[in-house]
């Protein structure tokens, strides 16, 4: 595997450049086409290249997909442990949110809180009728996240949205009964950046949060 990385690295190869064969690889790197098909078969695993089958081996995006399914399986595996572990990920949220609010309170734009509040609308509406408004929640941050301009930050902020939503129905954790508070948060995350007011920004970020971080306490019996 340790070869094939290198071979991608001093051959300049970009995303989407596809890989030589695997007999040019056994020769280039001195090992046997088993190892090479192990070492793939791993990479693949890891979303640093992708096989297309009639096509051939390519570099891949090399997205935070692993990470996302590692931390979802982490989080949920240990029963004593796994809400625990849930509200770490509700913190980690949290804090990259919180980070975030120096850089959008400069960035922040009248165009994108006319987009932003369309999110809330639409939650809204769902929420109304009992149904899941999660596709607009995301929706939300990550139109928020990209007047960000640090790339990761957008990646890792969308990659713990998505660690949460898909670790809480595996712990059959229904939503909290306060669900509304969240929404309104999302809305008064756009007025206070609307307003430039850092303070209201963060109290506004800790509100989103608090109706899980509630419900969490409650399982854990810490309230």
């Amino acid at each position: 595997m340790a070869g094939i990385k290198r071979y991608i690295r001093e051959q300049g190869l970009r995303r989407g450049d596809m890989l030589p064969s695997e007999t040019v690889l056994c020769a280039v790197i001195g090992c046997s086409r088993s190892a090479i098909r192990e070492a793939i078969r791993s990479l693949v695993t890891l979303d640093i290249v992708e096989v297309r089958h009639g096509y051939g081996t390519f570099v891949s995006d090399m997205s935070l997909e692993p990470l996302i399914n590692g931390m979802v399986f982490r989080t949920i595996l240990n029963t004593d442990t796994s809400l625990k572990n849930l509200l770490h990920v509700v913190e980690t949220r949290e804090i990259l949110d919180l980070a975030l609010g120096t850089e959008l309170l400069r960035t922040f734009d009248g165009q994108l809180r006319n987009d932003l509040l369309g999110y809330v609308d639409r939650m809204r509406e769902h929420s109304e009728k009992g149904e899941s408004f999660a596709a607009e929640d995301r929706s939300f941050h990550l139109t928020l996240a990209s007047k960000v301009g640090n790339p990761l930050i957008r990646e890792l902020n969308d990659a713990f949205w998505r660690i949460q939503a898909e670790s809480q129905p595996l712990l059959s954790l229904p939503m909290p009964a306060d669900i509304h508070q969240t929404i309104d948060a999302h809305q008064e995350i756009v007025e206070a950046l609307n307003a430039a007011d850092p303070e209201r920004y963060e109290a506004a970020v800790k509100n989103h949060y608090a109706p899980f971080r509630r419900l969490l306490a409650q399982k854990l019996g810490m309230e």
